[in-house]
């Protein structure tokens, strides 16, 4: 498999990949008739090439995304005068990887504040797991010696304040929060104020996700950006946009509503953990233009981890490792 068989010749690194292939499971199922379709077929013609589409659907990846992966595909067999469907495996694995990449250096590391403190904004479609990420990150961030405090902006969704003081009790972190019904911009006021007379490290805010009522919750995102820049003027904030990896391309089309009308510095996608279809990945990096930072592999508290492409390479293509 060229440069992956490399990456992961090692048995060190294919038990770190460990969870990218338990949490890529469904995928790789239909991966694995790839595989059978590049063995079993004679050439490369037409035929091949709507059979390939078909698996990249099913796995996901989204029909934008796949049209336009073939149309490369084509052009490498073309450029490279392949013959062989076998010897797409390098190809198909090589332009993924690619796809993804688009020639730049990305980098999905919290962009921390050298002094004060650093604001983590969540926003997505309820539903989507934004309020246990944020717990998560919590945990995530307070293991790695930050202090957290936690922002129950989200006032419209019942119940979603009390979820939020669960987690903060669970982990250990204060929440600033007010009545439900409250204006979501007065909450993160507030927070940003009680984190800075505190000087903790990073302030996790929760916001609404009710696109039935897409207006008012753009205006209200938008206040929220505004406050944010207001109370913390020349300092970088990063916004998570918490996709649904169940929810597939559905989910996709409600995160492009949410980039209209808020920068997004990444994703943190959802319950990749073997219900999910993993192309999800590739379709929101290449529609939205925006890098997966970190992905929700499991229910325990610990099971949120920073997005490694090489490892979820792996994990779509471990029956072709092995």
């Amino acid at each position: 498999m060229g440069i992956f068989a490399k990456l992961f010749s090692s048995k060190e690194q294919r038990l770190k990949a460990q969870k990218y292939k338990l949490g890529m499971t469904k995928t790789r199922k239909t991966m694995a008739t790839l595989k059978d379709v590049l063995t079993t077929s004679k050439r490369i013609d037409e035929a091949l090439y709507d059979k390939l589409e078909e698996i990249f659907i099913t796995a996901d990846i989204g029909i934008n995304t796949v049209v336009q992966f073939i149309n490369e595909l084509r052009s490498v067999v073309g450029k490279q005068k392949i013959e062989k469907p076998i010897d797409l495996e390098n190809v198909i694995v090589d332009k993924m990887f690619d796809l993804y990449l688009k020639g730049e250096i990305i980098d999905t590391n919290i962009r921390f504040n050298k002094s004060g403190v650093t604001v983590l904004l969540f926003v997505g479609v309820n539903g989507t797991g934004k309020t246990t990420s944020i717990g998560k990150m919590a945990y995530k961030l307070k293991s790695e010696g930050k202090s957290v405090m936690l922002a129950a902006g989200d006032t419209f969704r019942a119940g979603a304040i009390n979820q939020l003081k669960i987690w903060g009790e669970r982990v250990g972190c204060q929440v600033i929060a007010k009545e439900e019904g409250s204006d979501p911009s007065s909450v993160i006021f507030d927070a940003i104020r009680e984190a800075k007379k505190q000087n903790i490290d990073v302030l996790l805010c929760d916001t609404a996700g009710r696109l039935q009522n897409k207006v008012n919750l753009m205006k209200e995102l938008d206040k929220i950006n505004r406050t944010i820049k207001r109370e913390l003027p020349n300092t970088i904030y990063e916004s998570y946009l918490v996709i649904d990896a169940t929810t597939g391309q559905n989910g996709l089309s409600q995160a492009k509503i949410f980039k209209e009308s808020t920068e997004i510095s990444g994703i943190v996608l959802t319950k990749l953990d073997g219900t999910a279809k993993g192309g999800i990945v590739l379709a929101i990096r290449n529609e939205l233009g925006v890098p997966i930072s970190f992905v929700g592999m499991g229910e325990k508290i610990t099971d949120l981890d920073y997005f490694d492409i090489e490892d979820y390479i792996y994990g779509l293509f471990a029956d072709f490792f092995e």
